[in-house]
C-alpha cells in the first residue's frame, strides 16, 4: 500500500479519486461498466456499487439506459469553488481582461500539474473563433507556451525522458529538442508556442514569479493569419507589462491568505 507522508494511502478514497479522473479525462465520450472495471482493474461488482453511490451524490451521471457512464455535475461545482477562493486566480483574472482588449486576442492563465498544465482562467478574443483551450482543460506540458515558461522555470534534469506525445507535426518529442527551446525560453524571459499544440495557433507565454518555482502562468493566444512581425512585438510588451503589473501586486504570495501546497 502506498504512503503519503508516512500515512497510508485510503483504498477505497484512492479508488474513487482514480475513477473520477479517468470519466473526466474521457471528456465526452462516456464510458461502460465493462471498460472502467477492466482500465481501473476492479471487480465489476464493485465497480457497479462504486458508480450508484457516485451516482446518488451527484457526481458521476448515467444515461437513460443506465449503462453509460459520465462525470457529475458535483465535479463542476467542486471545481468552481476551487477557482472561487484561489486567491491568485482572482488577483489575475482582472489583469486578464486588460490585456485581452489592449490586444483583441485571447489570454490565458494556468497552473503547472505534474507534467500538464491545467487552464484556470481564459478571456476568449471576439476577433475569432474560440480555440480549443478552456477553463479546466489539461494539457502537456511540452506543447504549449503556458507549459514551457513554466518548465524553463526548473532545471533540464527534471524534464522526464522523452519521447514525447505529439499534438502537431510541430511538437517536440525528443528531451533534447525540448531542452534546447528551454534554454532559449530563458535567454528571451518568455516562451514562444509556433503552431505546436494547436495548428494555426502561436502562443506567447510568460510564467508568474510570485512563487519559487513559478506555478502559474499567463499566456496569448493568436491565429497564425493575424500574426505580423509588428502585432508579435506588441503582444510581447503588453504581457510583458501585465506580468509585472500581477506580480506587483502578489508581494509574499496571496497578501495574507492561507498559502496551500499544491
Amino acid at each position: 500500500m502506498s504512503e503519503t507522508g508516512g500515512v497510508r494511502e485510503v483504498k477505497s478514497a484512492a479508488r474513487t479519486v482514480e475513477l473520477l479522473e479517468l470519466l473526466a479525462a474521457r471528456g465526452d465520450r462516456p464510458a461502460r461498466l465493462q471498460e472502467l472495471a477492466a482500465e481501473l482493474e476492479v471487480p465489476r461488482s464493485s465497480m457497479y456499487a462504486l458508480l450508484q453511490t457516485l451516482i446518488s451524490r451527484g457526481w458521476v451521471r448515467t444515461d437513460v439506459t443506465g449503462s453509460l457512464y459520465g462525470i457529475g455535475i458535483h465535479a463542476l461545482l467542486t471545481g468552481t469553488s476551487y477557482l472561487d477562493s484561489d486567491p491568485r486566480v482572482r488577483l489575475v483574472r482582472p489583469y486578464l481582461d486588460e490585456a485581452s482588449q489592449a490586444l483583441g486576442e485571447t489570454i490565458h492563465m494556468a497552473r503547472l500539474d505534474g507534467r500538464d498544465v491545467a487552464y484556470l482562467a481564459t478571456r476568449e478574443s471576439h476577433e475569432y473563433l474560440r480555440t480549443i483551450s478552456r477553463v479546466g482543460r489539461r494539457l502537456p506540458a511540452h506543447v504549449g507556451a503556458l507549459g514551457k515558461a513554466l518548465l524553463a522555470e526548473r532545471p533540464d534534469g527534471e524534464l522526464p525522458e522523452g519521447p514525447y506525445r505529439a499534438l502537431t507535426p510541430n511538437t517536440r518529442t525528443s528531451r533534447e529538442a525540448l531542452a534546447a527551446d528551454l534554454a532559449g525560453v530563458r535567454a528571451r524571459g518568455w516562451s514562444i508556442d509556433r503552431e505546436e499544440g494547436v495548428l494555426g495557433i502561436v502562443g506567447f507565454g510568460f510564467a508568474l514569479r510570485y512563487d519559487t518555482p513559478a506555478q502559474d502562468a499567463i499566456s496569448c493566444s493568436v491565429p497564425v493569419a493575424r500574426l505580423s512581425a509588428a502585432h508579435e512585438e506588441r503582444i510581447v510588451a503588453v504581457m510583458r507589462e501585465t506580468r509585472a503589473k500581477i506580480e506587483a501586486r502578489a508581494p509574499g504570495g496571496g497578501g495574507g491568505s492561507v498559502h496551500w501546497r499544491s
